[in-house]
């Protein structure tokens, strides 16, 4: 029991002494002077300045102590020395992770682009798309999935989709670019790095420019096609890479998009209505129509697209002449979508459909009174070809 104790008091003593051995790298360095030694079980430690044990296996340990308290230390010369060796052997490794800082870096590792999604799983609900050379932060990993962190989005990408550290870094530094955001109002980008020089333009409170480096007091930048400066006090000079678009935001591109689309098709469709109706006649824009609904039809099929188109004409409650009809809001879909247009402005109309045209509009008719018509799918009316007319 007794013999117990004073091991414990021992490694107690130990332990504080190898706390202070391995804050310096092993050394073979004598102690200097004024330093002293007292022998324990066969082993050497010296305390004072720059403290320096003897050698006991070859190897001397030093330690930047001041003291080292007397102890009646029992233990075997193996025993202690394995016991400071193992604590020598750790702390290095401790003190480097301490030191070094893992980098949270990830970018997407695909040609394309790879989905984020709202948890750990492949049918998990979207909530973004991380692009080709676009990046963020790793901010969980779970199994073959990372959470990331990207511009507004944060959600799970699985990891094969993904660089990390060393690799994600330089792909960052390779595809990134520093960007000086002006902190005042009317930030004035010169031509030179002096105050004394030019001004090539002016940047509002809060605008972003492209800075090329950063020199002393001034910011070297891009400036709609040439080199200016602008003040270092006055940008705050980041490092951007492309982040992450949100669904909400795709969606929001995607319907700007097609409104615009949809806008440019309907603007082309007018300008093509006002040339046609500028310069073809009647017989030509019934004729592209019955082109466009009948044109693969019989003879008889092309003449009753047009005896419907007349009908119109002469009714009550329709236009009362033939382009008025065929231009009526929600009518006929290929006036609708500017393909009669395209023929007739191209003057690719078939033969059949211009005799049909001039047929009906000098009172050929083959459905009766019929206003409408539509493909054939069972509804009571006249069925010529593939259309009924009712």
């Amino acid at each position: 029991m007794k013999a117990n104790c004073k091991k414990w008091r021992c490694l107690l003593v130990i332990t504080t002494a190898t706390t202070a051995i391995t804050a310096l790298p092993i050394s073979t360095v004598q102690a200097g002077a004024g330093s002293t030694s007292e022998k324990m079980s066969g082993t050497f430690l010296t305390a004072g300045a720059g403290f320096t044990s003897e050698k006991t296996d070859g190897t001397f340990l030093t330690a930047g102590a001041a003291d080292i308290l007397d102890a009646d230390i029992s233990m075997e010369n193996d025993e202690l020395r394995a016991y400071i060796q193992s604590r020598t052997a750790s702390t290095p490794q401790l003190r480097q992770e301490d030191e070094e800082e893992e980098s949270l870096r990830v970018m997407a590792k695909v040609n394309e682009y790879v989905n984020m999604r709202a948890d750990a799983d492949q049918d998990a609900e979207k909530v973004g798309v991380l692009y080709k050379d676009c990046g963020g932060e790793l901010v969980e990993q779970k199994g073959e999935w990372t959470k990331v962190a990207s511009g507004d989005v944060t959600g799970w990408v699985k990891s094969e989709y993904l660089y990390f550290g060393n690799e994600a870094q330089e792909l960052a530094e390779d595809v990134g670019m520093l960007t000086a955001y002006s902190e005042t109002e009317t930030l004035r980008v010169r031509k030179e790095a002096s105050l004394e020089s030019g001004v090539l333009g002016l940047l509002a409170n809060g605008e972003a420019i492209e800075a090329i480096a950063e020199e002393g007091d001034w910011v070297k930048v891009s400036y709609e096609g040439s080199t200016g400066y602008v003040s270092a006090d006055y940008v705050n000079v980041v490092f951007d890479i492309d982040t992450a678009e949100s669904m909400a935001e795709i969606e929001a591109r995607e319907a700007a998009a097609k409104a615009q689309a949809e806008a440019e098709a309907q603007a082309k469709r007018n300008a093509q209505k006002e040339a046609v109706l500028a310069s073809a006649s009647e017989v030509e824009i019934l004729a592209a129509l019955i082109q466009c609904e009948a044109g693969g039809e019989s003879y008889e099929g092309q003449v009753a697209v047009g005896s419907v188109v007349m009908n119109r004409v002469r009714s009550a409650g329709y236009p009362n002449s033939i382009s008025e009809v065929i231009y009526a809001s929600g009518q006929f879909v290929p006036a609708a979508k500017g393909k009669m247009e395209t023929l007739i402005l191209n003057g690719n109309i078939k033969a059949s459909c211009v005799q049909a045209a001039n047929d009906v509009i000098n009172g050929t008719c083959n459905v009766g009174d019929e206003l409408h018509f539509r493909r054939n799918n069972g509804r009571d009316g006249i069925v010529i070809g593939n259309h009924v007319f009712y």
